[in-house]
């Protein structure tokens, strides 16, 4: 009788999950289309950036964005730089420096780029590294990569290092921001891979949240 009962939830668990999947709009290659094309990378917390200070060698230098967004540079204590672009901070740069520099023209480089959160591309499931375990307490992984332009779903799979083994790919999706909405898409990662559907390979935008569910055998 308990076998019975277990088969039972395993089953009433796929039904459930096979409904909800199939309520998300499939994303498609025709929404590329509306994706924007202004793109600016963000800076953020753990960023390293570079400061040139144009003939001022002396107080060019590179600083490492602190936990709390800022950085410490000669001549400037605690400025914000995460939340703004790297022009942005240029500009803020050359309005501190302006006393004590004439006309000073600044420019900003990052590396070891991780941005904000709001622009990374964040994974969490069944995915490479993941625990196997076939029961429905398996557990799950996450990571999360700092977004590039054109960055496409086989790119993410790629840094991503493949999926779990008991992934369902195709039962995976992801949550976008459009409007200031989160909003749900499914999409179809096993007939990308194992199907070679290049029509399965959507673009991937900053601060997209890609989840993968285990599935249900």
């Amino acid at each position: 009788m308990k076998i019975i009962n277990v088969i039972y939830r395993v089953i009433l668990l796929f039904i459930v999950a096979f409904i909800v999947g199939c309520g998300y709009p499939q994303l498609t290659q025709e929404d590329d289309a509306i994706i924007p094309s202004d793109y600016t990378y963000i800076i953020g917390p753990g960023d390293s950036v570079s400061i040139f200070v144009w003939g001022n060698p002396d107080i060019s230098t590179t600083a490492h964005v602190r936990p709390d967004g800022k950085i410490t540079i000669p001549l400037a204590e605690d400025l914000l730089a995460s939340g703004k672009t790297p022009s942005q901070l240029a500009r803020v740069m050359e309005k501190v420096l302006s006393k004590y520099v004439r006309d000073p023209q600044v420019v900003i480089m990052v590396s070891g780029g991780q941005g904000v959160y709001s622009q990374q591309v964040r994974v969490i499931g069944q995915i490479s590294g993941a625990g196997t375990g076939m029961g429905i307490s398996a557990h799950y992984s996450a990571k999360a990569f700092p977004y590039k332009k054109d960055m496409t779903l086989l790119d993410l799979i790629i840094q991503l290092g493949g999926l779990g083994q008991y992934a369902d790919g195709n039962g995976a999706s992801i949550i976008r921001n459009i409007d200031g909405e989160p909003q749900h898409f499914g999409i179809r990662i096993d007939d990308l891979v194992d199907n070679a559907d290049l029509s399965a390979n959507v673009k991937i935008l900053p601060g997209d949240i890609l989840i993968i569910p285990q599935a249900f055998f």
